[in-house]
């Protein structure tokens, strides 16, 4: 099927951000006094917000008593270093300039703070994405479907639509706005676990999206 409006995920599918997420909790964690985390950790427990990250990452989760010192201390920490070890994946950037010139508009839906997705958006590829829409704290994350709802009501004349991610989070938020879902392995999850959990296709190289999409 050739699309016409391609939604992407940001975290682990088209910026590798990893290890800024993670130092950016170590951070906060050891600012705290609280247990660190490893890359490999983490890769786990982001997907949902960060909100649902700092309750992951704090002894007694959201119960804490400094779980809101926390949360607004990762939310400015981050802002100021999501761009120190974050890099488009392989051939992202030349992938998405092609699927824009071949008529798809493009957009991106992350769970991540808005003001931190839209400097992300512009600073590396800059002027390649039609809409961007990240988390509000007043805003359920994904796998609610308001933010790829809100990309498709300002696209309402590019159907059909699909939704690029990495992760469960990602499938089940595509699934729920009612678009095809397309998972992708070289994230923070991988092929296994895309399928264990209900990957209706999952592809393996950057350079494949041209032909799901086009």
């Amino acid at each position: 099927m050739s699309y016409k409006l391609a939604i992407f995920d940001l975290d682990g599918t088209i910026l590798n951000t990893l290890e800024d997420l993670a130092d950016s909790l170590n951070f906060v964690c050891l600012k705290y006094n609280f247990p660190t985390f490893s890359y490999e950790e983490v890769k786990y427990m982001v997907g949902n917000g960060i909100p649902k990250l700092i309750e992951r990452a704090l002894p007694q989760g959201k119960d804490n008593p400094f779980y809101k010192d926390c949360l607004n201390d990762y939310i400015s920490y981050y802002e100021k270093h999501s761009q120190i070890k974050t890099c488009p994946y392989p051939e992202m950037k030349e992938t998405l300039l092609k699927l824009k010139e071949g008529g798809v508009k493009l957009g991106v839906n992350s769970n991540k703070i808005e003001d931190a997705v839209i400097p992300l958006c512009d600073f590396y590829f800059h002027g390649i994405f039609d809409f961007v829409s990240g988390g509000h704290l007043d805003r359920k994350p994904k796998p609610d479907p308001a933010g790829v709802n809100a990309i498709l009501a300002k696209a309402s004349d590019c159907r059909p639509a699909i939704y690029i991610g990495d992760s469960d989070v990602d499938i089940q938020t595509g699934k729920n706005a009612g678009i095809d879902v397309l998972s992708v392995a070289w994230g923070f999850r991988g092929r296994k676990f895309l399928e264990e959990n209900g990957a209706m296709k999952v592809i393996d190289n950057v350079s494949q999206l041209l032909d799901e999409i086009l």
